[in-house]
């Protein structure tokens, strides 16, 4: 791991006040850019060939006297893959443009967390260490890090052999590098069947398989909370609930859009829903529900600063189910910027904006923090 130290050091030759905020041109790119224009800052996004035009062509910047009049990206490097920007000379290019950096889903998965923990030396936005704690099934990953906080998470079924409800099997996609290849099982013999027509498609493997986590399924609607936590806060609460989105995913969207009977006619391949996210959505919960969510916060806040220092820095996301009682189930946690903030772009979320009194995205906010780090010289305590 990088100590932070180096980061400081590093940070201690930037020209602050010309500060460029990067990031890998996948995931939430559009929000880091979005938002960080509207603060001031010139935005740079590291693209992959044949993926790039998002970002160098239909989003990118135009200014006309310093003043920005359409886009969002100023400025962008296109590599061959993705983990080029960790090459020693593209890395230089980001410290020559001031850049704090930052992490997203895409760059922990296309460049890889050892990497970045050990070989990527620009400052980033947010913590570090705790990228690693979205690894499921490593010795303190996000699973470890709920039981820690004492917050409530979805059953563990130890083995396929014990399942005797509605379960929901989590493993990795076989060739989708972000996505995953889940299905639901009622019982083993459903639970073979199904794996084995997953296997057969080649949308999974049988080595994932074999560390598949296996959990009881809660039935009830999905909140994935885009949480803020603030170390330089001084006055007012360090913890901010800045929006919250749901998913589409391909194919089961287009499933439980099929009439029952249409459902029974779908062949093997069609048969079987896929959980690939394709895009997000934005919702509110009833306001009764709003503090149990703070102290789902809270909790996963005091957990990171006692087990993974200096604990969580910016932005995260609790993926959340709700049962018929109301009672929250923490499925997933994203330590960094959340997937479907996108669904915050230009407009804000109705709890960002309701708390800052004007259009307040994730990216938005990250960007506010970088600003206000500048301006009290506190820069050293949202790197690392």
């Amino acid at each position: 791991m990088i100590d932070r130290k180096e980061i400081i050091d590093v940070l201690s030759g930037y020209d602050l006040s010309e500060a460029t905020v990067g990031v890998l041109a996948s995931h939430s790119a559009l929000d880091v850019c979005d938002g960080a224009v509207e603060e001031g800052f010139r935005t740079h996004a590291v693209c992959e060939r044949g993926r790039e035009k998002t970002y160098t062509e239909y989003f990118k910047a135009e200014r006309k006297k310093e003043k920005l009049i359409r886009g969002i990206v100023d400025s962008a490097d296109v590599y061959n893959k993705f983990n080029e920007i960790l090459k020693p000379g593209n890395q230089k290019k980001l410290r020559d443009k001031n850049t704090i950096f930052i992490p997203n889903r895409s760059f922990t998965s296309y460049c890889g967390i050892d990497e970045i923990e050990d070989s990527f030396r620009v400052p980033m936005f947010g913590s570090r260490n705790l990228l690693r704690s979205e690894e499921r099934g490593i010795e303190r990953d996000y699973y470890w890090l709920l039981e820690k906080a004492g917050l409530p998470f979805p059953e563990k079924i130890e083995k396929p052999e014990d399942i005797d409800s509605l379960v929901m099997v989590k493993l990795p996609h076989a060739v989708k590098k972000l996505e995953r290849g889940f299905f639901t099982a009622s019982s083993f013999p459903e639970f073979k069947k199904k794996s084995e027509a997953f296997l057969k498609q080649g949308v999974i493997t049988r080595e994932a398989l074999a560390e598949a986590r296996i959990e009881r399924y809660v039935i009830g609607p999905v909140f994935n909370l885009d949480m803020f936590y603030s170390p330089i806060e001084e006055e007012m609460s360090k913890i901010e609930l800045l929006g919250i989105d749901w998913r589409f995913e391909t194919s089961l969207d287009g499933h439980v859009r099929l009439p029952a009977p249409q459902q029974m006619t779908l062949n093997e391949r069609q048969l079987m829903p896929e959980y690939t996210v394709c895009g997000h959505n934005s919702a509110t919960l009833r306001e009764s529900l709003l503090e149990d969510a703070f102290e789902l916060a809270r909790k996963y806040v005091e957990a990171t600063q006692k087990y993974y220092k200096p604990g969580i820095i910016g932005p995260f996301c609790l993926q959340t189910c709700v049962d018929k009682d109301l009672n929250f189930y923490v499925y997933d946690v994203a330590p960094r910027v959340g997937g479907g903030t996108n669904v915050h772009v230009s407009v804000g979320h109705p709890y960002g904006n309701t708390l800052w009194r004007k259009p307040m995205s994730t990216g938005r906010r990250m960007a506010m923090e970088i600003r206000r780090a500048i301006e009290e010289e506190r820069v050293e305590e949202i790197v690392t």
